[in-house]
């Protein structure tokens, strides 16, 4: 219902634009979270709650909701910062919006736990293991975003939402191991 208001009302897609993150520098403080809530169609926004659904449900019952929750804004600020940087060095101007980099942070936590543990990736006609389907989605990420094959999907924000929650992942691993955490 929300979606529907933001695409297709006046004050929807004004908010929208509002909310959506912008290239440096033209980002606001709050985008680095909001563009996160916002969709470029309700196939992009199936796709995100979908791999969300599949992976955080139990990403989420092994940490619990507070420290998952605090992983997957980790994820999704850090996917805006890198896409950010990215897309600076680059020469991008276009708006970024999606759950994308949260998403993917969220399958390589997922991946990390579970290394072995047996997905269906399409188009892969047989279940692979997630230690492999997820360095497939990282080399097709950084593939797709030095190439700029698909240049209206933020490369590079799957890539920084990766990043951030492997480098979060390492930190309460070491922190773990030292009993600080």
């Amino acid at each position: 219902m929300i979606f529907l208001l933001l695409v297709f009302t006046p004050l929807g897609r004004a908010l929208y634009g509002y909310l959506a993150l912008w290239p440096l520098p033209h980002t606001q403080i709050w985008q680095p979270v909001t563009y996160a809530f916002l969709h470029g169609g309700l196939l992009h926004l199936s796709f995100n709650m979908f791999g969300l659904w599949m992976f955080g449900r139990i990403v989420e019952r092994q940490w619990g909701p507070r420290r998952y929750l605090i992983y997957y804004f980790v994820c999704v600020v850090g996917a805006a910062l890198v896409n950010l940087f990215a897309s600076a060095a680059v020469g991008h101007t276009q708006f970024t919006v999606g759950a994308s980099g949260g998403v993917l942070g969220v399958v390589l936590a997922f991946g990390m736990m579970f290394p072995d543990a047996r997905m269906a990736v399409f188009p892969v006609p047989y279940p692979i293991k997630a230690k492999w389907a997820i360095t497939g989605f990282i080399v097709i990420s950084v593939a797709l975003a030095i190439t700029d094959t698909a240049p209206n999907i933020a490369h590079f924000a799957h890539l920084g939402g990766m990043l951030f929650g492997w480098l979060l992942i390492l930190h309460w691993r070491r922190a773990n191991q030292t009993g600080r955490f």
